[in-house]
């Protein structure tokens, strides 16, 4: 089957070379020197010539996924540079810059949140690709014509840089990003623990066992060391299965939402991994970071937004639609406005919903 023929300017990718500061020396030993795409519209160079200036939005994409995940060939579909241009043309929108930063981590990404164990990401977006970009292109370089948007780990990203961050950005969209943790997380830990099992230090043996001893060997969700020894199986390994994506997906959400200094790999997990025991006080700090309870501490930030996105498909198989709709009655009991949609498809090939979420923020960011 043939790609359709595109019959509209496609306007242009550009790569730039990104020095961190921010990143450098994180504690994952990741890149800090990092390629940044950035798609102009048609016309861009000679508009820029004349002083014209753009609103941008930044794509923050799912975990395991890069900038260049969704600026690269797609096959049976559009990427997301194709997207906007098709857009463009049939006067969905209007002309933008679209920013496509690199988040990847050893971890299989992150959640473009501040975190003693993976690195500072969102001062690495706020900070240093904010100002980058603006230096760098025709930007109307505000917070009121700047915007972000993302799927899943994404779109927890999106939404909780619209909480947190909203000095730098005026508009927010939120496709199937994380939200309930107690339904989306929670479920998960007994595949991982069996997972992590097989890399328990010492091998298990038939007979009686003392629990209350070797429960205590993971005491306060400390690594008895089967993680440490995990990360260097998958990290020596060219292909994953599914259950060590799983795996690795979870271990970066613990190094994301608890992490210390002073603990074995630099984070916390919140369950013990003897038992299968969820440890209260670590799991609070899993909730803290869960976008259903941080309305209402943070409604001063979204109130101040322009326009907040938010859809779901109600077939998700991580269940995220049950977040996102304690997050839209959570939003609109604290009286913030904000637009949620739902549609009938899984967390999986939902790219098409940004025809409704990249107009949305364009609207909310145009130039008067």
């Amino acid at each position: 089957m043939a790609r359709k023929r595109i019959d509209w300017p496609p306007g242009k990718v550009v790569t730039l070379e990104h020095r961190s500061r921010v990143l450098k020396k994180n504690p994952l030993g990741d890149p800090h020197v990092r390629p940044l795409d950035v798609w102009l519209p048609p016309g861009y160079d000679r508009a820029a010539r004349r002083g014209e200036r753009f609103p941008v939005l930044f794509d923050l994409v799912g975990y395991t996924g890069s900038g260049k995940s969704h600026t690269n060939w797609r096959n049976f579909s559009e990427n997301v540079p194709e997207r906007a241009a098709r857009l463009l043309h049939e006067d969905k929108m209007g002309p933008c810059i679209l920013v496509f930063p690199d988040c990847f981590t050893s971890l299989g990404g992150n959640q473009y949140i501040n975190s003693s164990a993976m690195g500072r990401y969102a001062d690495y977006l706020t900070r240093e690709l904010i100002p980058f970009v603006d230096r760098e292109f025709s930007t109307l370089a505000s917070r009121d014509h700047r915007g972000c948007f993302g799927k899943s780990s994404g779109g927890y990203g999106a939404m909780v840089h619209g909480m947190k961050y909203a000095k730098y950005w005026g508009a927010v969209a939120n496709h199937s990003g994380d939200a309930y943790f107690d339904f989306l997380y929670r479920c998960d830990w007994p595949n991982v623990l069996n997972e992590l099992a097989k890399h328990r230090p010492t091998k298990r043996r038939e007979g009686p066992i003392d629990v209350l001893n070797e429960e205590k060997q993971a005491a306060d969700g400390q690594d008895d060391g089967r993680v440490a020894a995990f990360l260097e199986a998958v990290w020596g390994k060219e292909k994953l299965t599914r259950a060590e994506v799983h795996t690795l997906m979870m271990v970066a959400m613990a190094a994301s939402y608890d992490p210390h200094p002073k603990a074995p790999l630099g984070f916390r997990l919140p369950v013990n991994l003897e038992t299968g025991e969820m440890l209260p006080v670590r799991w609070r700090a899993w909730l803290r970071r869960d976008p259903i309870n941080m309305v209402e501490r943070c409604t001063p930030n979204l109130k101040t937004l322009k326009g907040i996105y938010i859809d779901c498909g109600w077939k998700d198989q991580y269940h995220i639609h049950y977040g996102t709709r304690i997050l839209s009655k959570r939003l609109t009991r604290a009286g913030i406005r904000h637009v949620y949609e739902e549609f009938p498809d899984t967390h999986s090939g939902i790219d098409y919903r940004m025809d409704r979420s990249l107009p949305f923020l364009y609207q909310a960011l145009k130039p008067v």
